[in-house]
């Protein structure tokens, strides 16, 4: 069987030597000495000054969106095009989603055409960075000067990339990410938050652990943001991996150009772009044959994913705006199989019943 990913797990003799610390010196959470020396790992491999481990993806958005002190019930743009929880968490802390669609060739939120949607109740622009392909950051900066706007990147599929020779995560009031155990780099479950406004980090470091400010007074409110030991302990161990694992990515990914480039329609990567490989998706001609093509698939025990299915435009809980771009892509984009482990032989496998499938 051949799942669209596999997670890495280090060799479990160099995990279980890491927690038998754990064991000795008996703590388990709260700001442990392996979340801290994760985090300090993190800092020097990404080149970043500040960054806070947190406990997941979802909590990072919904802390970056609580830190910005936006105005209650005002509306955030953002994009159509991503994993649900970058909806729901604008809608669970209480602002509007204003969709603006994304561009057919990067999938991301089209820049082009977000002036359009703001208004005089617009805070901030919250856009992913989709399938690890940089949004247009410069042309997002400029409009959020020239109105005044907080930019959110929702940066989850972004580990590795860098924009402009500095990691993706650098841009933007915030950037937020996830390390869960789908993605390239992870913690079993787990996530970050990422700004270059040391007060900011600050204010966010306190949102993590219920707003303390020492153990009898608190700053602000917050929530239960914090990460254990066990799963910082993992990601020790799978950051010494990471670049082995983002060549592997890159070396699969062009087995896969060879055989589909010219015949489905791939991500465009953004210029300026070093791209970190997360995903290898890949647009069909129509639903019909998408669904065809998975059905071959799974015959062979193999099993893609429908990301991003549905568009996040058409949502039960939203105010239903028009993303025709997104709507189409939704229905037409596959992810194929793409994980550390992953075989060539593997890729010429699901690259053949993928031709098969479509007559070539």
């Amino acid at each position: 069987m051949i799942n669209v990913t596999k997670p890495n797990l280090p060799n479990i003799d160099e995990y279980i030597d890491i927690l038998k610390g754990i064991w000795e010196r008996n703590w388990l959470t709260n700001n442990g000495p392996l979340v801290n020396e994760l985090e300090m790992n993190l800092k020097g491999y990404l080149n970043l000054d500040h960054l806070l481990y947190l406990n997941n993806g979802t909590i990072a958005i919904q802390i970056a969106l609580k830190a910005l002190e936006l105005n209650v019930g005002s509306e955030i743009i953002t994009t159509p095009f991503s994993y649900v929880a970058t909806t729901s968490s604008i809608v669970w802390e209480g602002y509007k989603p204003v969709f603006v669609d994304v561009d057919a060739s990067t999938f991301n939120i089209n820049p082009k055409i977000i002036e359009e949607a703001i208004t005089d109740k617009t805070t901030a622009i919250l856009a992913t960075h989709v399938f690890g392909n940089p949004c247009d950051i410069e042309a997002i900066a400029k409009i959020a000067e020239k109105y005044n706007l907080k930019v959110i990147y929702d940066a989850a599929h972004c580990f590795g990339t860098k924009y402009d020779g500095k990691s993706v995560f650098s841009y933007g009031d915030v950037s937020t990410t996830s390390f869960h155990a789908t993605k390239l780099f992870h913690t079993i479950e787990g996530g970050a938050v990422f700004t270059t406004n040391p007060a900011l980090l600050k204010k966010m470091a306190h949102m993590r652990n219920f707003g303390h400010d020492g153990p009898e007074d608190f700053e602000c409110i917050g929530i239960n943001g914090k990460n254990s030991e066990f799963h910082a302990a993992m990601g020790i161990c799978n950051l010494r991996m990471v670049t082995e694992i983002l060549a592997s990515r890159k070396e699969l990914t062009s087995f896969y150009n060879n055989y589909l480039k010219n015949r489905l329609q791939t991500v465009c990567i953004t210029t300026g772009a070093d791209f970190n490989y997360a995903y290898y998706p890949v647009v069909f001609e129509s639903e019909e044959v998408l669904l065809k093509c998975v059905s071959a698939l799974n015959k062979n025990y193999i099993y893609p994913r429908r990301y991003f299915y549905p568009s996040l435009n058409t949502l039960k809980y939203i105010d239903y705006q028009v993303c025709s771009n997104s709507e189409a892509i939704a229905k037409k984009v596959l992810c194929l199989p793409l994980f550390y482990g992953l075989r060539k032989e593997d890729v010429d496998f699901i690259c053949r019943i993928l031709l098969r499938s479509l007559n070539y």
